[in-house]
């Protein structure tokens, strides 16, 4: 049975609007003013919130703030009832994140509908969410498993072969095999700490403290921080005469950390996804109040409907490019980079020429 919480300081309203949910099969929960509901609507979780505007101590605008504030209590639908209807009313409401309005005097019909339009809107978008989660859900099982097993299994091999053809091995096929676990472990490393990473940034996200303290620092070299980060990149790829690089300098509101690891993800796969000997171009330039930096390379490219479909765990055309890597680098750029107030923008023409545009704003 769905759970409402009705905040009106009107003990007759109060009553008739209890008589007329629970005859509907709803659980009704009464508070007689704005900190009681505050109170009760933390304590109960309902599936609706209804609240009167003008009440004692607290008021229905700062009891909707005060659940908006709240992690737990800041999806519940919830609707106004009022006596007043001007439009200054109205929006200071909806910009504070009310559902609905219903003024005074309204009828059962008029009531049932909002509630019921309100709850069906909710189930939609859990419905909705619940789909997002299986599909993700989905592409971890397939995707995570094989991603793990790859780098292990060059590990385990070399290894293996190191221990039981010791005596017979010359010093060099010794070394070789050394440097691709070596190799191997890295991958293995760096799969391992995106997952973590993503992982904690969606949890950032859903937390405003930490993503405040995660959206604070600046940066005034973006252009030394580019030209370190892909040479060093080129330089593991074995392609420093395929890369080119120009940036200006400015001032930007990302912390270096973060500002580097968006570059050295988009490079790797920038690198990763063309083949040698095609040229890899790094430009970051000033537009505005805005720092964008593009990503310009020649290889594999993505469809219209991949990049539509960008997401964690997904890797496109595996069968195809047998690609290495989980599809995790793309979207941590894009997420810290949307952290950042910023965009990532994707355009591509399959088997030609890939760009990838993060903008970001100066400070």
């Amino acid at each position: 049975m769905k759970k409402i919480l009705v905040i009106e300081d009107d003990k007759s309203i109060l009553t008739i609007i209890t008589d007329i949910l629970e005859a509907e099969d709803f659980v009704v929960i009464g508070a007689k003013n704005g900190r009681v509901g505050i109170e009760k609507a933390q304590q109960e979780i309902p599936h609706l919130i209804l609240c009167d505007v003008m009440m004692p101590e607290v008021d229905g605008y700062g009891v909707l703030k005060s659940l908006r504030e709240n992690l737990v209590t800041e999806a519940i639908p919830f609707i106004f009832l009022t006596a007043k209807s001007t439009k200054a009313d109205l929006r200071e409401g909806m910009e504070l994140g009310a559902d609905d309005y219903l003024t005074k005097p309204f009828t059962r019909d008029e009531l049932m509908k909002a509630i019921n339009t309100r709850l069906d809107k909710q189930s939609v978008i859990k419905r909705r969410t619940q789909e997002q989660l299986d599909d993700l859900r989905s592409s971890i099982t397939l995707s995570l498993p094989h991603e793990l097993r790859t780098p292990l299994n060059g590990i385990i091999g070399y290894s293996q072969l190191i221990i039981e053809d010791f005596q017979d091995l010359e010093e060099n096929e010794i070394f070789t095999m050394l440097e691709n676990i070596n190799v191997s472990a890295h991958r293995l490393y760096r799969l391992i700490q995106n997952f973590l990473l993503y992982t904690d940034l969606e949890l950032l996200s859903r937390d405003r403290d930490r993503l405040q303290l995660f959206k604070t620092g600046s940066l005034s070299n973006p252009k030394s921080i580019i030209r370190d980060v892909a040479l060093e990149k080129a330089k593991n790829f074995n392609r420093l005469k395929d890369l080119d690089i120009a940036s200006e300098n400015v001032n930007l509101k990302i912390s270096e950390p973060n500002f580097r690891k968006i570059i050295d993800e988009l490079l790797d796969n920038a690198f990763k996804f063309s083949p040698p000997g095609t040229k890899v171009q790094l430009i970051g330039r000033l537009l505005q109040n805005i720092f964008a930096v593009d990503f310009i390379d020649h290889g594999t490219g993505m469809s219209i409907n991949e990049i539509a479909n960008v997401g964690a765990y997904k890797q496109f055309n595996r069968k195809i490019y047998e690609q290495q890597g989980s599809g995790l680098g793309l979207v941590i750029a894009k997420r810290m980079t949307e952290l950042h107030n910023g965009k990532l923008i994707i355009q591509s023409i399959p088997e030609e020429q890939t760009t990838v545009t993060v903008f970001l704003p100066t400070s």
